[in-house]
């Protein structure tokens, strides 16, 4: 069994790209699409790394990461953030909430397979 992968995004062309070559290499994907109730999520998918969008409906990324870092069990789960805003200030937000890296969209797969290789072996 792979490791396993939970991607929290709202656009779907991008989860669906993710999922596609990430399983090609070997990982089991998961998807989800909202920011409602995506701590559950994380909770019962018990991920090896979560790849979390910034912009989601229901509650943002931010929001998300700070509360997990708030939680025992996933204060040291990595966590790739991605978000279409690149600015010094977006790193800045998502470095103080606890993101393990941080990319911006349009990204290239080996880019996003090489962080999430990066991040589940470090």
């Amino acid at each position: 069994m792979g490791k396993r992968v939970l991607v929290i995004e709202d656009e779907p062309n991008i989860s669906e790209a993710i999922n596609f070559f990430l399983s090609r290499d070997g990982w089991d994907v998961f998807t989800h699409s909202n920011g409602h109730d995506a701590l559950d999520v994380v909770a019962r998918r018990a991920p090896d790394l979560l790849i979390l969008d910034v912009m989601l409906p229901g509650k943002s990324g931010y929001e998300i990461l700070r509360e997990l870092r708030d939680c025992p069990d996933w204060k040291n789960l990595p966590v790739l953030i991605l978000t279409a805003r690149g600015q010094a200030k977006d790193r800045e937000m998502a470095r103080a909430a606890g993101a393990s890296r941080f990319m911006t969209k349009p990204f290239s797969n080996t880019e996003i397979l090489e962080a999430v290789r990066e991040l589940v072996i470090a």
